[in-house]
């Protein structure tokens, strides 16, 4: 089917004009503008500024984002303003807008910090296409800077022995063997509630994660993907913890003159959420005095896959374990285990093809 042009009455008794490649591509652009219209959003750039979209965009968004995610886009829309908010969208052209790139790398920016930059104007200005805001998406002529990819930092496994050993008593210990052991995002830790754990089934569901929504304080929200609802298994050594930190929780009850009742399962001495920037404090001193290299709290994940990785175990139950959407993201995340596994596969083929002394036979076979 070719394309075409169709005309759509706005308020004021004023039409806008629309163009599509296809008669499907037609329908859809009147459709969302329709939509557009219903939620308020100008149906025609005309001399719309990109300030004034992306203020647009970023409303629309809220419904749909989770609050730290919209935080970082509106962080994101605030550095391109600075540089192209005056701009109406119409006149953004790829070289204005790899110009912006260069100015924020001048100023310091690093190069992971425009490429997240990047991806959230392509995002915007995809849907500035869908609303008959614009005709094209002048970033899919823009190359953005490449990051070098960071190197997985992880601890080794005598490493983490040695972090639970020295830890062993203290209110954080229940944190880190359940991070290091069961793959979980530190909010998705933060988030559990007991209703979330079954200790003698010996099992945990990821429903929540903890966020920190400005202005407001925590909340909970959903996790990262739908792959990231998921049911994770405990070691022994996972619900002994839970178990001390659910006892430590009783103890705290009992002693707190200023307790507050909440179903968390990670708690401050009062009973309060505890965020992500008091535990990255306590790891990093936590290693600091046992003399270990330090790395983050979201590394401990990485710890636990690294692990089991190296162990042998196959990488979908890995993934599954993180909530990893796909299983090449697990692959290509940890990449620098997989030489592990190939020489496993060595030793497993040897071990079935060997023969027996003088009888001609496989033993694996």
């Amino acid at each position: 089917m070719g394309g075409g042009k169709a005309k759509f009455r706005i308020p004021g008794g004023r039409r806008r004009s629309f163009y599509g490649r296809s008669r499907r591509d037609l329908i859809h652009r009147l459709v969302d503008a329709r939509w557009a219209l219903g939620e308020g959003l100008p149906v025609s750039a005309g001399k719309q500024s990109l300030r004034a979209y992306l203020d647009y965009w970023l409303i629309v968004c809220r419904t749909r984002l989770r609050p730290i995610t919209l935080v970082t886009y509106a962080r994101d829309v605030r550095r391109l303003t600075a540089a192209l908010g005056d701009v109406p969208i119409r006149h953004l052209t790829p070289g204005l807008i790899q110009s912006a790139y260069a100015s924020l790398l001048e100023i310091g920016f690093s190069k992971r910090t425009v490429e997240k930059t990047h991806a959230v104007l392509h995002r915007a200005l995809d849907q500035a296409m869908h609303w008959g805001l614009t005709a094209r998406n002048p970033t899919e002529l823009v190359s953005p800077p490449r990051p070098v990819r960071r190197e997985m930092t992880a601890l080794t496994g005598p490493q983490f022995q040695e972090l639970l050993r020295l830890a062993d008593g203290s209110r954080w210990y229940p944190l880190w063997v359940l991070l290091g052991t069961s793959g979980l995002r530190v909010g998705e830790a933060l988030g559990l509630q007991w209703q979330d754990v079954d200790l003698i089934a010996g099992r945990l569901a990821v429903r929540n994660t903890l966020q920190r929504q400005p202005g407001i304080g925590f909340l909970l929200g959903p996790p990262k993907t739908e792959k990231s609802r998921r049911t994770i298994y405990l070691s022994r050594l996972a619900r002994g913890a839970l178990e001390q930190q659910r006892e430590r929780q009783c103890r705290d009850r009992e002693t707190s003159k200023r307790w507050q009742q909440t179903s968390f399962v990670f708690t401050n001495r009062h009973g309060r959420a505890v965020g992500p920037g008091a535990v990255n404090r306590a790891l990093t001193r936590a290693l600091h005095d046992a003399g270990l290299p330090r790395i983050r709290v979201h590394d401990l994940r990485h710890t636990t896959a690294s692990l089991l990785l190296e162990a042998g175990t196959h990488p979908k139950v890995v993934q599954d374990l993180l909530g990893h959407s796909t299983i090449q993201l697990t692959l290509d995340t940890y990449s620098h285990v997989v030489p592990a596994l190939h020489r496993q596969a060595a030793r497993t083929m040897d071990r079935l093809l060997s023969r027996e002394p003088h009888d001609g036979t496989y033993a694996g076979l």
